[in-house]
Order: C-alpha cells, then structure tokens, then sequence
C-alpha cells in the first residue's frame, strides 16, 4: 500500500499556496452582536462565522422532570442563504432543519458542554447560535473555535453582573480538520482541498489535551494505524495554535 507523505514541506501545491502543517489566516472580532450576552466573528480563511450567546433564567423542561441540577448548553447552527456560491435554501422553508445542520449543532453543543461545569453554570440554558456568513471549508470547526470566545465573554459579563459567583470554564476548547489530498496529509482544509480529500478528519480537543470528539471518514479509501497517528499530530498542532489565538482574543 502506498503511503503518505509525512513531510509538512512536500512540494505539493496547496490551494492557497500554504505549507501542509499551516493554519488559515484567523481573526475574531469580538462583541459583533451588541444584543448577544456574548459575541465574536471568527474570520478563518475565507470562512466566517458570527457565534453569539444568549441566556435563559430557565432549563429544559427534561431537566426539571427528572430534578436535574445545574444549568445546560444547547446550540444552533445555520448557513446563511448567500453564504455558498449557489444560493442554500432556508430550512424554515423546507419546513425542517437539514440533516447536516442538525448533525453540526449538536457537535457544538457537546464541545461547549465539555467546556464548562454546568453545576457552577447554575439554573439557566445557554444558548449558543453560529451563523455562517461565508462558507469555505471547516465551518464546524470554526463555529466550535469562534463558539468557546463567544461563551467566554458571555460567562464574564455574566460573573460581572453578579449572577455566577464563580468561573464555570474548565478547559479551552477549539476544533481543526485534517486531511489526506493527493495522498499527503494536510492540516486545515479550505473548501476544494475538503472535496478532493481521501481521508477527512475533524478534532474537537480542550486545552489540557484531551479529545472531545474525532470525526474520521475515508471518502472511498481506507486509512492505516500510521496515517492515522500523521494525522492526529498535524492536528493536535492546529489545535495549539488555535488555543494560543483564542488566548489572545480574550486578552485583546
């Protein structure tokens, strides 16, 4: 079986002419929706995304009848119709969520759960929504990446108001993909490199580096012990750098 090109400097040409182990440019910009109890647009390649937070003095009614305590953290993800380069029909008008979207927002929802103590959250439901703007590849793991900002800003002002008498954060959270094109590993996949992969794997890990979630597909190729450890390096790479920007973020 023919192996991968392990070497992030393969002369192999990228899209955008990035080396295999380098990110996408990325920039938040914090406090977009002045309304949202927390907010950023995350700019990741040509991807961006406005994640917002807002919050309910209430939880799910599940949690009330089986006297679950502590607070939750649910999700919304939603692409905007002129986000793709051929117009993406509204789910309002399909008169049900896409099976994808769906798919995504319950992915954002576990990444930000596993972010936070929900017992110190208190009796409340935060809610999380990623807009896509522009849609270049990696959109769900750049809503994750921009949804841990817009969650931390929220838990602030919510601590500043005096509602949470203590931090509820655990761990960063962040998500990248990796990839296999042309038979070489690749970190972050912009849209063509994502349709022209043989092997697409998204990582959702937290700062003490641990794996939240991983999300590996062979697009009709299968993928070996070794490939798959090429892989996770590249990726758990990605995840620093990222954890590293969002730092910076929250600081600025």
């Amino acid at each position: 079986m023919e192996q991968l090109q392990s070497s992030p400097t393969t002369a192999i040409q990228r899209a955008d002419n990035r080396r295999l182990d380098q990110l996408r440019p990325l920039r938040f910009q914090n406090h977009i929706a002045p309304y949202a109890t927390g907010s950023t647009l995350i700019e990741w390649g040509n991807t961006r995304i406005i994640c917002g937070v807002t919050i309910e003095e209430t939880v799910p009614r599940w949690m009330k009848e089986q006297s679950v305590t502590g607070g939750w953290i649910t999700a919304e993800y939603s692409m905007l119709p002129y986000s793709t380069l051929q117009r993406k029909q509204r789910d309002i008008n399909k008169g049900k969520i896409d099976g994808r979207s769906q798919e995504i927002q319950r992915l954002i929802g576990r990444a930000m759960r596993a972010a936070i103590n929900l017992e110190k959250l208190g009796p409340r439901t935060i809610w999380v929504d990623c807009d896509v703007l522009q849609a270049d590849g990696g959109t769900r793991t750049a809503a994750i990446t921009g949804a841990y900002v817009a969650l931390c800003l929220a838990t602030r002002k919510l601590k500043a108001e005096g509602k949470l008498a203590e931090n509820p954060l655990l761990h960063a959270v962040a998500a990248v993909s990796v990839g296999v094109v042309d038979k070489s590993p690749m970190l972050d996949l912009c849209y063509t490199e994502d349709t022209a992969a043989t092997v697409d794997l998204n990582l959702v890990m937290n700062a003490a580096g641990e794996f939240i979630e991983l999300q590996g597909t062979g697009e009709e190729a299968t993928f070996t012990d070794g490939e798959l450890a090429e892989l996770l390096r590249l990726g758990k790479a990605g995840i620093r750098e990222l954890l590293e920007a969002q730092q910076k973020a929250l600081i600025e």
